[in-house]
């Protein structure tokens, strides 16, 4: 799934998603782990509502994603709001072809999530690695595994307005904390509305098991939270699990 027309319409159907949070948790965790960060890669940047607003905030700033029709909206995005960002598109398991490494590197709004074996989540975090100074920060949120069965699973989420429609009905995946959502959206253009489907699928795993695959990759976990808050432990009700990570040296 590479959001085609889809990304066209996403700013729209997430204005209410609390992106001014992931900004404060991020721009919090580097003043916590990593003073004096500079450069940031957001992998699975999406429409680039999160890059932007970092570079707003004096980070020099990388985006990449997987659908070229995200990465377009992104760079408009950009241009609007007068930042210099770069925008690439790549695959978050093979990242590759930068400069230099970078201080800090994201994966916000679930993405990691996407990804549908825990080979392809190992991955992801071998790459981000290399992609990382010494020191460097990784920073990541999934849902939990309660959110998936208990937020997501057999529910459906509705709602209109005057120019998007949409209905979406979750249900539990074949494979074990799995959920496929099933979206149906009618975008209003003059006084037709055109129809666009799409199926998500994502999947989570235990905090232990993301701990296992990121001490495999030579990361030291720093803090692991809850629903934005620092100091808020994971417990049974948590819906978004937090991830703070840093390079550690690999012995030669």
């Amino acid at each position: 799934m590479i959001y085609k027309g889809f990304a066209y319409i996403y700013d729209h159907l997430m204005k209410d998603a609390p992106y001014d949070r992931w900004v404060g948790f991020i721009q919090d965790s580097i003043s916590k782990y990593h003073k004096g960060a500079s450069k940031l890669l957001d992998v699975a940047c999406g429409t680039g509502e999160i890059a932007v607003s970092l570079a707003k905030n004096n980070l020099e700033v990388t985006g990449v994603d997987l659908s070229e029709d995200m990465l377009t909206v992104a760079q408009s995005k950009a241009e609007k709001n007068k930042v210099n960002l770069l925008f690439l598109q790549q695959d978050m398991r093979e990242l590759d072809g930068f400069s230099e490494l970078f201080d800090v590197v994201t994966i916000c709004c679930d993405s990691l999530n996407y990804l549908e074996t825990k080979e392809d989540v190992m991955a992801t975090f071998h790459s981000v690695f290399e992609q990382l100074k010494e020191d460097g920060l990784f920073i990541f949120d999934v849902h939990s595994i309660h959110k998936i069965h208990h937020v997501f699973a057999n529910n459906t989420f509705a709602d209109q307005d005057e120019e998007v429609s949409f209905i979406w009905n979750s249900f539990l995946g074949d494979e074990e904390n799995s959920i496929e959502h099933d979206m149906t959206f009618f975008v209003r253009h003059n006084q037709l509305y055109e129809r666009y489907d799409e199926i998500h699928y994502q999947r989570t795993y235990s905090i232990e098991e993301y701990i296992s695959w990121l001490k495999a990759s030579s990361f030291q976990v720093l803090n692991i939270c809850s629903d934005f808050e620092f100091e808020r432990q994971p417990h049974s009700q948590a819906e978004r699990i937090f991830f703070i990570c840093q390079k550690t040296k690999v012995n030669s």
